[in-house]
């Protein structure tokens, strides 16, 4: 009688760690569709356009933002999570989630960073100002911000996919799918400072990112329907 409640709510049970997973792609998804129904520049646009768009949109900036610290405890408690079960299952799955989680927590801190240089932003765009070297710094700094997360996503998503798979909790197309991933971030990243002068190689980080997603949902339904581990 009491040790079925335990276990769904022990927070390294599957059900918990998948609703997380889901919960996680579902905030990422979201700050990228409230960024491109708003009409966000990329980082390539002429700054006037970068300030009249903060200017315009700081309530769709401060929910992006919003979204990101929630990002944070999401993605640290899927990963501890997703250690837990794999740790019970496979020595060298747990291997895999420790990396996974070591580099969860460098992406975090990124992520910290990459949303600072963004609030720098939004504060530095007041409508009708023109253009000044503090606003154009913040806008590099949160660019760069971007490009350095995504080899420490990549590496995440590495260690995940190979992690979960390891312990039988994932198909091969979802391990195959975070390699896949985690080469498109990985490389991205190599090219930081391009990214932060607007190049378009940020678009390979955009798929990889949206691979990431794919694989969280995938993952968290599979989660969703483990009974036990």
């Amino acid at each position: 009688m009491t040790t079925a409640p335990h276990t769904l709510s022990h927070p390294g049970s599957p059900r918990i760690v998948g609703a997380t997973a889901i919960a996680l792609a579902a905030s990422l998804a979201l700050q990228n569709v409230v960024l491109g129904g708003s009409g966000a520049p990329d980082y390539a646009a002429p700054i006037a356009d970068v300030l009249a768009y903060h200017a315009e949109n700081r309530g769709t900036v401060a929910i992006a933002v919003g979204l990101e610290a929630l990002n944070l405890p999401l993605l640290l408690g899927f990963l501890a999570g997703l250690h837990g079960l794999v740790r019970r299952r496979s020595e060298g799955g747990a291997t895999w989630a420790r990396f996974a989680l070591a580099a969860g927590a460098t992406l975090s801190a990124v992520w910290a960073i990459y949303a600072v240089a963004w609030v720098g932003v939004v504060l530095s765009a007041d409508q009708g100002a023109a253009p000044s070297p503090a606003l154009e710094l913040a806008w590099q700094m949160h660019a760069a911000g971007l490009a350095m997360a995504l080899p420490a996503l990549g590496t995440t998503f590495l260690g995940a996919a190979q992690a979960t798979h390891a312990a039988s909790l994932t198909g091969s197309w979802q391990r195959l799918l975070g390699v896949l991933g985690a080469i498109l971030l990985i490389a991205a990243g190599t090219t930081t400072v391009a990214i932060a002068d607007g190049s378009p190689m940020v678009f390979v980080g955009v798929a990889g990112l949206a691979l990431w997603v794919v694989w969280l949902l995938a993952t968290g339904v599979r989660l969703l329907r483990v009974d036990r581990v």
